[in-house]
């Protein structure tokens, strides 16, 4: 047999796991002793946490007693330095299993017992905002103890973006690294990337088919959610890949009450039938919108820039042709104009042929312009070819290589100083006495 159907040895080994028990417990052990082994990514794991920055140990199934009721926690996080002792609680999920709010308070419960300095829990369930909790407890009487969570996703995006950008300076220490994401990269890991829209997206579906979708069904409100912890996920892709911090674009009430979010979104999608939402990302021109029809399963990603403060509109135009020479002739152009609502559109590769198609509705000077990518995407809840979510992601993808990147926002030029003048003749010498004049002449 060939080499190439060879299994390479692997530090943390994916053969032989068995249930989700197994997953957990495999996976919290790679976890907490990568944690242990790697400065870099401990890090930036830890250090939102509140962890010090000093020696880290990390031990799993540690015991614990409450009101005579026994736990076994999955594990247990330590950081010292000097005589600060920073600890931990850890509780771990894999696959679709899901965290509970009895254990959580349980949980909780040891935290304040032992005078710990919090709870991390660990799954696959993605939140909008970074410092959320997926879980509600009992504020009242769990509110003051710090309640930390992370995806899998995001623990795989933060050791990505060390591993190749941030950079780990021992190379064993990389290379255990780069072991660990190849861990949580396959299926047996129980770390799934986000790829399913959810049990109720083939209802959803038939009920905009049908007509009979209201904002009060459980399937609008489920997808509306599925939608939000998407754009979650793609934002966290580009993060590691950009290093930088990308993240959906929410308002200050809507950072603070998440349901706000999701109440404007299922109330969209029963009464129209889409989706949308924006990314931010760091010094790009500007958020990266997405959306989605999920009638016609039509979706797009758009930007939109002010236009330069240049006299003629045609210039205008020109300075926008300019920066998308590259770009596809099916990119949908967009134009706003100043001091009134009218509106035009057309598709980039007739603009190239003749801008003034663009131009014809108005004399008035365009005051913005949206650039635009349309395409089907397939219906499929779960991952293969035609999945909702790869296809959603892929065009998110693409629409920030081959558009959203290249783009600059217009910068007036300097001003400029006066051309300095050639000095003037000089005038007669003033030391000279004029001629002495003859009385009577």
């Amino acid at each position: 047999m060939s080499e190439e159907h060879w299994h390479a040895a692997r530090l943390i080994p994916i053969s032989g796991i068995r249930g989700a028990e197994e997953q957990e417990r495999r996976g919290t052990s790679a976890l907490l002793a990568v944690l242990t082994a790697v400065h870099e990514f401990e890090r930036e794991l830890l250090k939102p946490l509140g962890a010090p920055a000093g020696k880290v140990s990390a031990f799993c199934e540690v015991p614990f007693e409450v009101k005579e009721k026994k736990f076994r926690v999955d594990g247990l996080i330590r950081a010292q330095r000097g005589k600060r002792t920073w600890t931990l609680l850890v509780e771990v999920k894999t696959g679709k299993t899901e965290l509970t709010r009895e254990q959580i308070e349980a949980y909780l419960d040891i935290v304040k017992k032992e005078g710990f300095d919090g709870l991390l829990t660990i799954s696959n369930q993605l939140v909008s905002v970074y410092g959320q909790h997926p879980v509600n407890v009992n504020k009242v009487r769990y509110g003051k103890i710090p309640l930390y969570h992370l995806s899998w996703d995001r623990i795989l995006a933060t050791a990505r973006r060390v591993h190749d950008h941030i950079g780990v300076e021992d190379p064993d220490q990389k290379w255990i690294l780069h072991e660990f994401i190849e861990y949580l990269d396959h299926d047996n890991s129980g770390a799934r990337l986000f790829d399913d829209m959810g049990p109720l997206w083939t209802k959803l579906r038939t009920a905009l088919r049908e007509g009979t979708l209201t904002k009060g069904d459980e399937e609008a409100a489920s997808v509306a959610i599925r939608w939000e912890q998407l754009l979650q996920h793609i934002s966290l892709g580009l993060a590691a890949r950009l290093n930088r911090d990308v993240h959906p674009v929410l308002s200050r009430k809507e950072a603070k009450d998440p349901s706000i979010r999701t109440a404007a979104l299922t109330t969209a999608l029963a009464e129209t039938g889409r989706l949308s939402g924006t990314i931010a990302i760091p010094n790009a021109v500007a958020p990266l919108a997405v959306g989605v029809d999920l009638k016609s399963m039509d979706a797009w990603a758009s930007v939109t820039l002010s236009a330069p403060r240049l006299a003629k509109s045609t210039a205008r135009l020109n300075w926008l042709l300019r920066q998308l020479r590259s770009a596809s002739d099916s990119l949908r152009i967009e134009v706003a104009f100043e001091r009134t609502h009218v509106t035009d559109a057309e598709l980039l590769g007739a603009v190239r042929d003749d801008s003034k198609t663009l131009l014809n509705k108005t004399d008035r000077p365009p005051r913005s312009f949206t650039i635009a990518e349309t395409r089907k995407v397939g219906s499929k809840r779960r991952a293969g070819s035609g999945n909702f979510v790869r296809d959603i992601e892929h065009l998110v993808d693409e629409f920030y290589r081959e558009v959203v990147q290249g783009l600059k926002a217009w910068t007036p030029p300097a001003p400029k100083l006066a051309e300095e003048k050639p000095p003037a003749t000089e005038p007669p010498d003033s030391g000279s006495q004029p001629e002495p004049v003859e009385a009577g002449s």
